[in-house]
């Protein structure tokens, strides 16, 4: 199993609006496809630049190719609709990982 992560950083003024959006667009809609499963968000605490709140959004996914699937089918369009929101107040980064454990 793969673990799917992108790590959010957002201005401090925005924060609260992109995990509002997080979890009641952009969560809800990835679910409804079905690729990945079991999110997971979180607030991360170190490694912060000042005025900023970086988050990190995990997801599990059977395998690299269902991820693939998933990022042409929905992942550009979600994208595109965030940055539509977000402008540049939001960055992510994606990494994406294995469970060896």
């Amino acid at each position: 199993m793969l673990i799917y992560n992108t790590t959010f950083q957002t201005e401090v003024g925005d924060a609260r609006n992109f995990v509002i959006w997080l979890n009641e667009c952009y969560i809800p809609e990835v679910e409804n496809l079905g690729m990945l499963r079991n999110p997971r968000l979180v607030q991360i605490l170190s490694h912060k630049e000042p005025d900023s709140e970086c988050f990190s959004l995990q997801w599990e996914v059977e395998d690299s190719a269902t991820l693939h699937r998933w990022h042409t089918q929905q992942g550009m369009r979600l994208n595109e609709e965030m940055m539509k929101v977000f402008k540049d107040k939001v960055v992510g980064f994606p990494t994406l990982m294995e469970v060896i454990r």
